[in-house]
């Protein structure tokens, strides 16, 4: 089993994690575990990033250097957008 610790939060984050955990049907502890599993740490980022480009680069022929992929368009933020746009504008012909 694993080693129990305590985190200090305040008593409003306590008191909300507590409520979305009951609403889960867990326990706090679990909703925190679940939480801090989900949050990747920079170590674990940049060994994705490294995994993906590298895929690209054997199975798509993609040539671009580390470099230039760091320099380039953050071309999920701008396909965010333009659905973020199309959603508004899908809205506003609705109404």
């Amino acid at each position: 089993m694993a080693e129990n610790t305590t985190i200090q939060v305040s008593r409003q984050a306590r008191d909300h994690l507590a409520q979305v955990a009951k609403e889960r049907g867990m326990t706090l502890g679990q909703l925190v575990e679940l939480l801090a599993s989900e949050q990747p740490t920079a170590e674990q980022i940049a060994e994705r990033v490294a995994a993906t480009r590298s895929a690209l680069r054997e199975r798509l022929g993609c040539t671009l250097s580390d470099e230039e992929f760091d320099s380039g368009p953050n071309v999920l933020a701008n396909i965010y957008a333009m659905a973020a746009d199309k959603t508004r504008a899908l809205r506003e012909n609705a109404a």
